[in-house]
């Protein structure tokens, strides 16, 4: 037999599992001063767009709310993957981040004024090139993305099932 989660467990989990990635950044750049570059400051903001995408879901728990929140999720946690593959392997390999797509989007929210704390970023893209555990910190990320995506799709099949 087959468990699987309901639509609003699923809208749970694509609200707290980001906001935990960005706390968990946050921790690793406050208390272990591994400073962002713009790629991961831009990840944080998808992390952050995720978990309001998921909110409608989680809060009505209607039909009309899944249809909104499932594809959201799944396109932004999308747009995530895209982010944290192109931060491993091409902005790394750059040592500046400067004017970047990352930078322009970051800049262009205005974010990094209103929250220098979260949004921020102090290091080049090379600078940040660092690993956890062995693992490029990116990779974290990247996993958190696809385990969204995999959420959304869920909610997606569920709406319609």
């Amino acid at each position: 037999m087959t468990i699987e989660p309901t639509p609003r467990q699923l809208c749970a989990a694509a609200v707290v599992v980001p906001l935990a990635g960005v706390a968990t950044a946050l921790f690793t750049q406050h208390g272990l001063d591994m400073q962002p570059c713009p790629w991961c400051v831009l990840q944080r903001v998808i992390f952050v767009a995720i978990a309001v995408a998921a909110l409608p879901g989680l809060l009505a728990g209607g039909n009309v709310a899944r249809w909104l929140s499932g594809p959201l999720v799944g396109v932004l946690a999308l747009c995530g993957v895209a982010t944290a593959l192109w931060q491993h392997f091409v902005a790394s390999s750059s040592t500046s981040c400067a004017l970047t797509l990352a930078d322009r989007i970051n800049r262009g929210l205005g974010l990094d004024e209103l929250l220098p704390q979260v949004f921020a970023s102090y290091a080049s893209c090379a600078e940040a090139k660092v690993t956890l555990l062995g693992v490029p910190y990116e990779f974290y990320s990247l996993a958190l993305f696809v385990a969204l995506g995999a959420a959304a799709a869920l909610l997606v099949r569920a709406r319609r099932g």
